[in-house]
């Protein structure tokens, strides 16, 4: 965000989260501006990175590496018991 090129986004928020911005904006000292920036970007950050875990994932489906149903289901249902199956692993 090194860029100082901005441009004005507008968006409808409801009020009980505007007063949750402008509650946290009085408890940093900050502008209401910057909490949603910085809040803008984080958000920004984990859907691009759950955008490329995604990918990463159907890559694997495409390229065989996957695990049966019936194997995580039963890994699943082992963890409530006494005797825990280890993890599934890809064959």
């Amino acid at each position: 965000m090194a860029n100082t090129e901005t441009k004005v986004l507008t968006a409808h928020i409801p009020l009980p989260l505007a007063d949750r911005v402008d509650q946290i904006a009085a408890r940093l000292e900050r502008s209401r501006g910057w909490i949603v920036k910085q809040a803008l970007s984080a958000w920004v950050d984990l859907e691009e990175e759950r955008n490329r875990l995604t990918h990463e994932a159907l890559a694997d489906v495409d390229a065989g590496r996957v695990i049966d149903h019936q194997s995580v289901q039963a890994w699943a249902d082992s963890l409530g018991g006494d005797n825990p199956l280890p993890p599934p692993t890809i064959p």
